[in-house]
């Protein structure tokens, strides 16, 4: 019988083999931007890719932005993600929590290094409009979750009453069923 831990299967450590720690992932492959309208691809490697990442406490994720490509506001529940620019430039931020919500935020060059607390709406955009830019982050959960504010605001199926986002966002409820109605696309692969 299969013993499972955080909800995945534990292996008996006499049938572990080299296959459970590895991935063909090809991170150094570019990723197609045009897949999604926010212009990023976020290729995640995690505990669902990789089943000897369980109870390993990590992940990892490469990130390419189009031209103007951005990974939109999200956070992570369960991760603190450190974020490493590979190319290009990117423009990237994160809010603290009530009561402050001070914005914190950077331009950051290849090379640079960027980290967004556990638990933070956080986001990256790649300012230049000419060149792509990519990213790899690391993330202090095998199965970090994300959490796009955007798509699950408006996107939530079935859709939250726009009374109640009329209401938080102090806009007119034409306004909330016009971005109820827009198509919200997902960047995670």
């Amino acid at each position: 019988m299969a013993v499972l831990v955080n909800g995945f299967v534990c292996k008996n450590p006499m049938d572990v083999k080299a296959e459970d720690f590895f991935l063909a992932a090809k991170l150094d492959m570019p990723r197609d931007t045009k897949v999604s309208k926010v212009g990023s691809n976020v290729t995640l490697i995690n505990v669902m890719r990789i089943p000897g990442l369980n109870t390993l406490g990590i992940s990892l994720a490469r990130i390419d932005y189009a031209p103007l490509g951005e990974n939109p506001p999200h956070t992570h529940p369960r991760a603190t993600e450190i974020l490493t620019v590979l190319e290009g430039t990117l423009y990237v931020g994160f809010v603290t929590s009530n009561p402050e919500n001070k914005f914190l935020s950077k331009v950051l060059n290849k090379g640079d290094v960027f980290v967004f607390p556990e638990g933070l709406i956080h986001f990256q955009f790649n300012p230049n409009p000419y060149k792509p830019a990519v990213a790899i982050a690391a993330l202090s959960s095998q199965n970090p979750g994300a959490i796009t504010i955007a798509n699950t605001v408006f996107g939530s199926k079935p859709a939250i009453s726009d009374d109640v986002l009329a209401k938080a966002f102090q806009v007119e409820k034409k306004t909330v069923d016009w971005l109820q109605a827009q198509f919200w696309a997902d960047n995670q692969n």
